[in-house]
């Protein structure tokens, strides 16, 4: 097996991945947020600290500085996912982004205005934000869900989503990389199915944009989104880039300060997008700190740590395939992530075991509770790799995992 060398080198930059005692941490919880290099914490700490202002308001010097940092932050994430800048609306996270888009495409007025009778596609993998968000608009308007199924390896179904979909479905949504499975969506092929019966896509990009460059324009979706926290940013952030002209289609989801054009007691207008969905004094250290975040991604190179995390996710699962009592999850190229069960031990016993031995991992549902349903599963234990990972940290998983089963054989 070989490792990228250059990965090996990155530990040094994540302060967090020392325990108190100053020993290494072996971190594996990378999908449910990612640890922060060094560059992140002193480009917040400078945002708070000495350079720190608030935006679009102040017509002093540090404001209006501070201004074209915060929309530089915008530009880096539009350049990011193949968009343009005013494409790009800040929210806290991809959570925020996918109930913006649900508020207001059912709102009266918008483009789709999803009412009765209209009808929505996702996945048995989906995060709970993914479909939760939807299942408050079904509340309130009277929409449809219809959930596409999985291949036998963990892939969503784009046969089936292809005989699923009818002129009624209005919208797709589907995440990019599970964050159960590491599965990964053929993005391209799930906008075509969608576009072929007018639906718009939707793409949750959370556990894509660490590991995988995004191009939104080739990939011909109509709204895609992701947190900071997971690509090695701050959290409280995110961003949704969307189709300009759905943006200026769309209702604001929010009223306040910033989302406004003209304000009476009589009547208000709006700001033009994306400024109308950023309701509020922003996330402006936070966008600042992304900026750096994705200036030191890229500075490694997108493809060079997504080989890197599938040479360790080749070996775990290679190293988990050898123990008769493991049963593995999702497909052998899985992206950065390996989940499994131990028999007759339950995943959360065996991540406070693990804690023990300075082992991180997830244990539970992960926000996908349908997902275990399916998989006739309470909970999983979930070790997901970062830039920052390397065999040690697999070495000190296995040695987890065997003391775990001498105690509880």
């Amino acid at each position: 097996m070989t490792t990228q060398p250059k990965a090996l080198t990155l530990r040094a930059d994540f302060p967090g991945l020392l325990n108190p005692q100053g020993q290494p941490w072996h971190y594996l919880d990378s999908a449910a947020t990612a640890q922060k290099p060094q560059v992140v914490i002193d480009a917040i700490s400078r945002a708070l600290g000495a350079d720190y202002a608030t935006v679009h308001r102040g017509v002093y010097s540090r404001s209006a500085e501070m201004t074209l940092a915060y929309e530089a932050a915008r530009r880096r994430v539009a350049q990011f996912l193949g968009g343009r800048e005013n494409e790009i609306v800040f929210t806290r996270g991809a959570t925020e982004a996918i109930n913006l888009v649900a508020q207001s495409l059912g709102a009266f007025g918008g483009l789709a205005n999803l009412k009765a009778g209209d009808r929505i596609l996702l996945s048995t993998l989906e995060h709970h934000s993914n479909i939760v968000s939807w299942q408050l608009l079904r509340e309130r308007t009277g929409i449809e869900i219809d959930v596409c199924p999985l291949t036998d390896d963990g892939r969503i179904d784009l046969d089936a989503a292809e005989e699923m979909l009818t002129p009624a479905h209005k919208l797709v949504a589907l995440a990019h990389v599970s964050n159960v499975l590491g599965s990964m969506l053929d993005a391209r092929r799930a906008a075509d199915l969608a576009h072929s019966v007018g639906a718009l896509l939707l793409i949750d990009g959370c556990q894509a944009v660490p590991r995988i460059a995004i191009d939104v324009a080739a990939i011909d979706c109509d709204f895609y989104v992701f947190s900071a926290h997971k690509l090695y940013g701050p959290t409280g952030i995110g961003a949704m880039w969307a189709r300009a002209e759905l943006l200026d289609a769309m209702p604001p989801w929010q009223g306040g300060g910033s989302m406004i054009d003209r304000v009476t007691f009589e009547k208000t207008t709006y700001a033009p997008a994306p400024q109308r969905f950023e309701a509020g004094t922003p996330a402006i250290a936070e966008a600042i700190a992304l900026h750096a975040a994705i200036d030191y991604v890229e500075a490694i190179g997108l493809s060079a740590i997504h080989e890197h995390e599938a040479a360790l996710v080749r070996q775990l699962r290679g190293e988990l395939g050898r123990i008769n009592s493991v049963r593995l999850f999702g497909p052998e190229d899985s992206a950065g992530i390996v989940s499994f069960a131990l028999d007759g031990i339950h995943p959360h016993d065996l991540g406070t075991i693990l804690d023990e031995e300075n082992v991180a991992i997830r244990a539970g549902h992960h926000c996908a509770q349908p997902l275990m349903d399916h998989l006739g599963v309470p909970a999983t234990a979930r070790a997901s790799f970062g830039l920052y990972s390397d065999e040690s940290d697999i070495a000190a998983l296995l040695a987890g995992i065997e003391r775990t089963q001498r105690i509880f054989g």
